[in-house]
């Protein structure tokens, strides 16, 4: 099942390429926004799935090109990102240490939003494409053996990076947790239709050229381990985030003008927009290109605008 919010947060199902509203069989859910819908939902799944699916049977539905997709979780309670979760295609001799941050829900962007880069000097702005997991349970302490049972579905994820910003080692806070730079979408997808999520197929492109691509197999620390080490340290709510990482060998710049869309295998595609209104830009080489190149640093450097050097 594919859940999404649309226009003024009606709660809807897609069904082929129509989108059937469902909020009247949820309304008795308690809720005070968009947010507490969805988290109640996801929290009552099991009991309100066959209502959702006689609903869908037998509406009808508006096409979902015509309507404003927003996003799935509006406000979840934590977004916990893995860090440096991946083997980076295998050059990297050994997975690193089990590690993870959090970003503010207020980071919250959708489908067709815009990613705002703000005016702070940072050496590049970067959005990480990965697949993230939605929880769908009270999870503490869950053995990696458990875990999949603690997983609701999935979403497309950016983790949006303003990188380079001082004083060094004061770090993640402001690097990821700015308004915008967590765009999530279109869609929920319930884990029932995504049978191996550690065999798919992650690519984003960045106005039509495909910049990152690479393969959910290739994570360091799998996602059974992922939310057993996270449960480990903080209780997991329904409608939590987990985001799994990425391969940084695809990162570039992403500056004002950009359309960057996002396909997870089977997670249909998130598409935003970038804007900034300082009109900075930056070579368009990926990591590694710049690397290949042999050019100094880890991405290509800023070329014109406020704060280059």
């Amino acid at each position: 099942m594919k859940i999404l919010f649309f226009n003024d947060f009606k709660l809807g199902i897609l069904k082929g390429d129509q989108v059937v509203d469902v909020s009247a069989v949820v309304a008795d859910i308690p809720h005070l926004g968009p947010h507490d819908l969805i988290n109640g939902l996801i929290e009552r799944f099991d009991a309100y799935r066959p209502k959702i699916e006689e609903a869908v049977r037998n509406g009808t539905g508006v096409p979902v090109s015509s309507v404003r997709i927003r996003p799935p979780l509006p406000k979840p309670g934590n977004i916990d990102c893995m860090a440096v979760n991946y083997m980076e295609d295998g050059t990297r001799s050994a997975p690193a240490p089990i590690n993870a941050f959090q970003k503010a829900p207020g980071a919250i962007i959708g489908h067709g939003d815009t990613m705002v880069l703000p005016d702070v000097a940072a050496s590049v702005f970067e959005g990480e494409a990965e697949i993230a997991l939605v929880i769908g349970k009270r999870a503490t302490n869950v053995a990696a053996k458990d875990a999949m049972n603690y997983v609701f579905g999935y979403v497309n994820f950016i983790d949006g990076s303003a990188r380079g910003l001082g004083p060094e080692g004061n770090v993640f806070f402001q690097m990821k947790s700015r308004d915008t730079f967590a765009p999530i979408g279109p869609y929920i997808v319930t884990a029932d239709e995504i049978p191996n999520p550690q065999k798919l197929q992650i690519r984003l492109w960045n106005n039509g050229k495909l910049m990152q691509d690479f393969n959910t197999d290739d994570m360091a620390h799998n996602i059974p381990r992922c939310i057993e080490w996270v449960s480990s340290i903080h209780t997991l709510e329904p409608g939590d985030i987990v985001a799994t990482g990425t391969n940084h060998r695809g990162l570039n710049a992403f500056m004002d003008g950009d359309k960057i869309e996002l396909e997870c295998e089977g997670l249909g595609r998130l598409a935003f927009n970038i804007r900034d209104d300082l009109k900075r830009t930056w070579g368009r080489q990926t990591r590694l290109e710049h690397a290949e190149a042999k050019l100094p640093g880890v991405h290509t450097p800023q070329l014109s605008g406020k704060y280059k050097k």
